[in-house]
């Protein structure tokens, strides 16, 4: 780890992504700042929470001020009418998926309403429309945690598109249905996205189709069986290929492009109606959406984390990202996590960050979920007090 001034009193950016399942980034930064200040009150404390792109994303936008929040009304995945919510700053919007689409509209509150055949984009597409139509330009569009293997058609067909069967009827929503795609018609698609740059904050690789693609890896966690994994893997294939036809894109091998149920896949399909749109790790786009890089100048130590730190931290997770540019910068970097594995530790070492697991005791990943908090206060305030000791 690099060496930290030769002073009392520290400056800190407190900048983690969130505790999946369990807290978001604004209470993971803020739980770190509590048990740190435990140790050592007159340390300087900033918070600076961050997001991968997926759920979280808006708060950890938010949070860093000059946004403001505007509704949208929009569909779930199931097509049930809801409010949604999008930030707007000037000509700039940011639009998170999950907050129309996501996984968590299906399984609240102990339900489980998952369905991988059926559900749909299409209030994702309601969204980045309204904030479009309010004059928005530039859109980042945050993907992650949907509920969704419809290949972004219902994001499409929200921005005019129309996808018919054999007959020229309107196919129903989600990815059930695309095994009868005959056509495509972009034909009605809103001008006015021609004046704007969409910007996909994404870490997913994966393309769309095959042992990697979107209803392979993904599928099950959102309801599929294994029957229905293989129909939504054809049906995909066969929907990447009559979005050729209407297009002259061939971009369903392309990296990424089977994030959020293959909705990249789409989005990239019609990429000439737009004016830019490029794919970025999700990471890096809060960081700029956040002044991350501004806020760091200041600082004497960053402290980072995330649910668990192992070899996906080494394909460039959040706290990679943190620690990436702590180190560039010069700056000493921590990160907490509930779990910590060597291999996901190593990579931050060599980056000169050290991690430090949260868990406590032994004990199930469901426990350690439902902890809430106390356990990552708690680790805070111990590592804080080593620093102590080691100064």
């Amino acid at each position: 780890m690099l060496a930290l001034p030769d002073r009392a009193e520290l400056a800190i950016l407190v900048a983690p992504d969130s505790f999946k399942g369990s807290l978001t980034s604004v209470d993971v930064a803020r739980a770190i700042a509590i048990g740190w200040s435990r140790a050592r009150p007159l340390d300087s404390i900033a918070l600076g929470p961050l997001a991968d792109g997926g759920e979280g994303l808006l708060d950890a936008v938010a949070a860093a001020g000059g946004w403001d929040w505007l509704p949208a009304h929009a569909e779930d995945p199931l097509g049930r009418v809801i409010e949604g919510r999008f930030l707007k700053n000037g000509s700039r919007a940011v639009v998170e998926l999950a907050t129309a689409s996501g996984l968590s509209r299906l399984t609240a509150h102990g339900a489980d309403e998952r369905d991988a055949m059926g559900a749909s984009t299409f209030g994702t597409g309601q969204i980045v429309a309204t904030a479009i139509g309010l004059g928005a330009n530039e859109v980042v569009l945050g993907l992650g945690g949907s509920a969704t293997n419809d290949g972004g058609s219902g994001l499409l067909r929200a921005l005019g598109a129309r996808f018919l069967d054999a007959a020229g009827e309107e196919l129903p929503p989600g990815g059930g249905a695309l095994g009868k795609l005959a056509s495509v018609d972009l034909s009605a698609l809103s001008p006015t996205l021609r004046e704007v740059t969409l910007t996909i904050a994404s870490d997913v690789t994966n393309p769309l189709t095959g042992d990697l693609g979107a209803a392979a890896t993904y599928g099950p966690q959102k309801g599929a069986s294994s029957a229905q994994v293989k129909e939504l893997d054809a049906n995909l294939g066969h929907y990447a290929e009559v979005l050729k036809a209407a297009t002259g894109r061939d971009v369903a091998n392309e990296p990424g492009s089977g994030a959020a149920g293959g909705t990249t896949c789409g989005l990239l399909a019609i990429d000439d109606a737009f004016a830019s749109l490029r794919i970025r790790p999700g990471v890096d786009v809060v960081m700029e959406l956040t002044d991350f890089d501004a806020r760091l100048e200041g600082v004497d130590l960053v402290i980072t984390g995330e649910g668990r730190i192992d070899e996906q931290t080494a394909f460039g997770k959040t706290a990679l990202g943190v620690a990436r540019r702590a180190s560039a910068a010069g700056k000493a970097c921590i990160c907490f996590a509930g779990g910590v594995e060597s291999v996901g530790a190593d990579a931050l070492a060599t980056l000169g960050a050290v991690a430090f697991p949260v868990i406590e005791e032994p004990m199930t990943v469901a426990e350690a979920m439902a902890a809430g908090a106390a356990p990552l206060e708690r680790a805070a305030e111990r590592v804080a007090r080593v620093f102590t000791l080691a100064r």
